[in-house]
């Protein structure tokens, strides 16, 4: 365990064998006692604590004696890279997975949390990365939708009384009235912790809570939560991997590495090498962004009035248009469902364009695979398992798919085998692709090492002209995100034209040279990088 040394604050990991799982000191939850009465006088969130957790799958120890105490009143944040335990953490408190061994108590006793319903009996409510809300239905219908008590015949006017006071009361404002479909990602996010507020969770935890917020929406929502902490009505348990917004709402920090507890202390105490120290074992600073001024800059990628129609047939991309040069990274910024996805699967050859026109090097461009060989175009696609690989395959497979039916991998038609595994293992020690060989089928690799995989094989020709970077660092852990952003840096300063779409912002403004926004399909917004204005970047990527 590598820990911090602060004398007041760092904890190692417990040296006691693992507890029992204790029976619960209470009856499971009746429908009963789950019945929501109209709003209260707010009860203090009870203390949470996990005491040397163990949880198994088979002979895979996913977490291994961890703690945690979440003290009334706190906000603390749970950080670690993919794969360090903490969702599977957070789902053993949850009742989502039984633990192997250990012991979780809430209010200082021990609970047997088998469901999600019995950890709302013991006040404990979870907000999930993804919204779960019901979008053809109203903010009230969700509300009364996500109780566990939820009647077969509804008496609204008994309702509404009973939710305009809980509203009243509530950190957020929403319109009962509104369709969720109506709403922007903010209000969205607000309303999945207004139902655990209505619910009457006293202990929140958030996965991810902001990953789809522009900066000012999650500023908002973390303020808003950070209000309702300090005022002691809620505790709050965060899964992160921003640590702006660790450092700016929350008062202590766990951090896990695969499966065990690596440091806690308390953020006043702690800078964010301290935490990336905790996170990686080792002293961990960040690249230096190094840009050069490439010479004899041309235009590489030119769209002009680029229109495009959703998998339903409405507008997704309205008359984009935009010059990426070479040397240059050229950023989109937006909030996810405003059309970055449909511009990005055009460009791959995914989708058809409605009309407008594409060209590369002043040539048109159809986007066939012909015509990306010809004009040495690469992809760095979202969700990689789903748009560049084909997990079943080999990482060797994987690695192959553009130059397979190449010599020196391709004779006379017949595919080489072995250099085809040759190619790969080399590939595997350049980008340091972590696989136990390259045989290994590509859908076992983590997250950040199937985007390894893809970046050796997009990135490895020497006669890259343009590279499509669509999210190539979402849900990766600090460590891959810096090494992927090294990589497109390299490849912008060796003369490639690179447009970098991300919903991540500070990714763009650390990376690119010029940016523009994406809102509902058009591009309203365009400034040099470093003349831009954050907080009309944040009202655009709003809708404002």
């Amino acid at each position: 365990m590598v820990g911090i040394a602060h004398p007041t604050t760092a904890v190692g990991l417990s040296t006691a064998k693992p507890l029992p799982i204790h029976p619960p000191t209470h009856p499971p939850p009746t429908a009963m006692e789950t019945t929501i009465a109209a709003p209260q006088t707010k009860a203090a969130p009870p203390e949470l604590e996990v005491i040397n957790l163990t949880k198994r799958f088979g002979t895979f120890t996913a977490l291994d004696q961890v703690s945690i105490k979440v003290t009334p009143g706190s906000f603390h944040a749970l950080l670690g890279e993919n794969g360090a335990g903490k969702s599977t953490l957070v789902k053993c408190i949850m009742g989502f997975y039984t633990p192997t061994s250990g012991d979780v108590l809430v209010g200082k006793q021990s609970r047997a949390i088998a469901s999600p319903k019995d950890a709302h009996h013991f006040g404990l409510g979870m907000v999930y990365q993804h919204f779960t809300s019901v979008p053809a239905m109203t903010v009230a219908e969700n509300l009364v939708l996500s109780r566990y008590d939820s009647p077969q015949w509804i008496n609204w006017k008994a309702e509404y009384e009973r939710l305009d006071a809980f509203m009243a009361t509530s950190p957020f404002q929403i319109d009962l009235r509104t369709p969720i479909a109506q709403l922007a990602a903010g209000q969205k996010q607000k309303l999945e912790i207004l139902k655990q507020l209505y619910l009457n969770s006293r202990v929140l935890i958030l996965d991810e809570p902001t990953s789809v917020l522009t900066p000012d929406e999650a500023d908002e929502v973390l303020g808003l939560l950070r209000q309702e902490v300090t005022a002691g009505h809620l505790s709050v348990l965060m899964i992160s991997h921003k640590f702006r917004e660790v450092m700016a709402f929350t008062d202590e920090v766990t951090v896990l590495r695969k499966g065990k507890l690596a440091g806690h202390g308390y953020v006043r105490d702690l800078t964010v090498d301290d935490m990336a120290h905790m996170m990686l074992g080792e002293k961990t600073e960040a690249t230096p962004v190094e840009k050069v001024i490439v010479a004899d800059s041309r235009p590489v990628l030119e769209l002009k009035d680029l229109c495009a129609d959703r998998d339903n047939g409405l507008p997704a991309v309205r008359r984009a248009s935009l010059t990426v040069n070479s040397g240059e990274i050229v950023g989109i910024a937006g909030v996810s469902g405003n059309g970055q996805r449909e511009l990005v699967e055009v460009l791959a050859g995914q989708r058809p364009r409605h009309s407008g026109d594409i060209l590369v090097s002043g040539t048109p461009y159809q986007s066939t695979r012909k015509e990306m060989a010809r004009h040495q175009v690469y992809t760095l696609p979202e969700e990689p398992l789903r748009n560049a690989c084909v997990p079943h395959m080999s990482v060797a497979e994987n690695m192959a798919l553009r130059t397979f039916d190449k010599p020196p991998q391709a004779k006379r038609g017949l595919l080489s085998l072995l250099n085809i595994r040759r190619m790969a293992e080399e590939l595997v020690k350049v980008f340091s692709v972590k696989t136990p060989s390259v045989d290994t089928p590509v859908g076992n690799l983590s997250g950040g090492n199937v985007q390894r995989t893809v970046l050796a094989r997009e990135l490895s020709s020497t006669n890259i002209n343009l590279l499509i970077a669509a999210n190539p660092c979402f849900g990766l852990d600090f460590s891959a995100v810096d090494y992927i952003h090294g990589q497109i840096l390299a490849a912008r300063n060796r003369g490639v034209a690179v447009l970098l779409v991300s919903e991540d912002l500070d990714e763009l403004l650390k990376l690119s040279d010029r940016i523009f926004v994406i809102s509902d399909g058009a591009l309203v917004y365009e400034s040099p990088t470093a003349a831009a204005d954050i907080k009309v970047l944040g009202q655009k990527m709003a809708g404002h």
